[in-house]
């Protein structure tokens, strides 16, 4: 019996905001998991993006920051120029920002460094998502989201700007699910609410 997803754990590069924006506004008021989404982006960019995506949302979304709580139908976008890190404190995920990835990426923020703390943090209680992008940030987290038990989902090739991120999961073997955009938000919710 798999336990309750408690987080779902997103990353993304080239074509991320409009995927995200599909993806997020999908999703239904009462979301009953947190969710932490990595997308590669300039300095500056991840606030407007978190406002417009909270705009148009039945959850709520903003730029993450320092101390933050992951929490129940809130979507935390971490900041560009900062590597976010979730720690457990009385039980609960809590947000860490810094500078440092304890290893060489030149992502800040990195989906990795994200998805390896949230592979810590809630094991087995985690969805890892891998959306359109370049490169392969996002395999190690995946992995270790996987070694936890717990589950993964990846964007098919048809509807990915760029296959570069999700090909590298699917390729490297740590991708339980492959799924279309369209469904993403409907493949995360109908997850989510049979294991709460």
């Amino acid at each position: 019996m798999r336990q309750a997803t408690k987080i779902v754990a997103i990353g993304t590069s080239t074509g991320g905001p409009s995927a995200l924006f599909k993806v997020i506004t999908s999703l239904p008021a009462g979301f009953p998991a947190g969710i932490i989404i990595v997308q590669h982006m300039p300095v500056g960019f991840t606030g407007p993006l978190a406002d417009r995506i909270n705009r148009n949302s039945k959850i709520e979304v903003k730029e993450a920051e320092e101390g933050d709580v992951v929490s129940p139908g809130l979507a935390l976008i971490a900041p560009a120029g900062k590597q976010l890190k979730l720690k457990l404190r009385h039980g609960k995920g809590k947000v860490f920002l810094d500078d440092k990835a304890p290893f060489e990426t030149l992502f800040k923020p990195s989906v990795d460094v994200t998805f390896l703390t949230v592979a810590e943090t809630f094991g087995s209680q985690s969805l890892g998502v891998i959306l359109t992008g370049m490169g392969n940030d996002g395999v190690r987290g995946l992995r270790a989201i996987k070694e936890k038990r717990g589950f993964t989902m990846a964007e098919d090739k048809s509807t990915c700007i760029v296959f570069g991120m999700p090909k590298s999961a699917i390729e490297a073997g740590v991708v339980d699910r492959v799924i279309p955009l369209g469904q993403m938000g409907n493949e995360i919710t109908s997850f989510v609410m049979n294991k709460s």
